[in-house]
């Protein structure tokens, strides 16, 4: 019987881990086209997946958290923009991550930019809102903060 019930509990986590698995899109026009079914804000992440200490740090203490997941699915869309050094990209990511580099005057990582998105005449406009970075503290610090800055939607 305590087989039974271990592998029951086993199968209801895992479906558990799939609810709280996160959609990080990496092509902004898919993410643009989202954000405007959803009417939600989109959120980009500036990283340095495979490098930036910070970023990683940011991943692990906020990011990949239960509370982080439900606060992600309810108010934003999200944008990973990464920048790897020994991870391969295509030169499409490579040149829009760069491009939107540019576009955000972003120059350190980790930085998360939150923006509301408009399209006129197939030309994409955000509106900036605010941007953070790490937060130290866990997830509650660091979602304090993007709350303050969405109440400017």
């Amino acid at each position: 019987m305590k087989k039974y019930v271990m592998l029951f509990l086993f199968f209801i986590g895992c479906f558990a881990m799939q609810a709280q698995e996160l959609n990080w899109h990496t092509d902004v026009k898919e993410a643009v086209d989202l954000s405007a079914k959803e009417h939600k804000p989109i959120m980009l992440f500036f990283t340095g997946s495979d490098w930036c200490g910070w970023c990683i740090r940011l991943q692990n203490e906020v990011l990949k958290t239960p509370e982080f997941a439900k606060w992600a699915q309810e108010n934003v869309i999200l944008v990973e923009l990464d920048f790897p050094r020994r991870t391969a990209q295509s030169p499409e990511i490579r040149n829009q991550n760069n491009q939107l580099q540019q576009v955000f005057g972003i120059q350190g990582f980790p930085t998360v930019f939150f923006a509301n998105v408009e399209t006129t005449d197939g030309k994409i406009n955000f509106k900036g809102l605010g941007r953070t970075g790490y937060v130290a503290g866990g997830p509650q610090p660091w979602l304090d903060s993007a709350n303050t800055i969405l109440k400017n939607k």
